[in-house]
């Protein structure tokens, strides 16, 4: 559905919230969700960094049982 919407329409509905809420306050709410799609992508990758030490470490563990089985 907004696909379909074109920069005119959208530049319509940015108008009308301005007129509703306040210039000043549109401007804080687009910051106030800027800053929580960031947080969000830096905690996603930092997850995913999360993961890959813990299976590295998991490795390195097998790794370590391996050589203690063959001595």
């Amino acid at each position: 559905m907004i696909g379909s919407l074109g920069w005119q329409e959208l530049l319509i509905i940015l108008v009308i919230l301005a007129l509703l809420f306040g210039a000043s306050r549109v401007a804080s709410l687009g910051g106030a969700l800027g800053k929580g799609i960031r947080e969000f992508r830096s905690e996603a990758r930092g997850e995913d960094e999360s993961e890959d030490d813990e299976s590295s470490d998991s490795e390195s563990q097998s790794d370590s049982e391996d050589e203690s089985k063959k001595t």
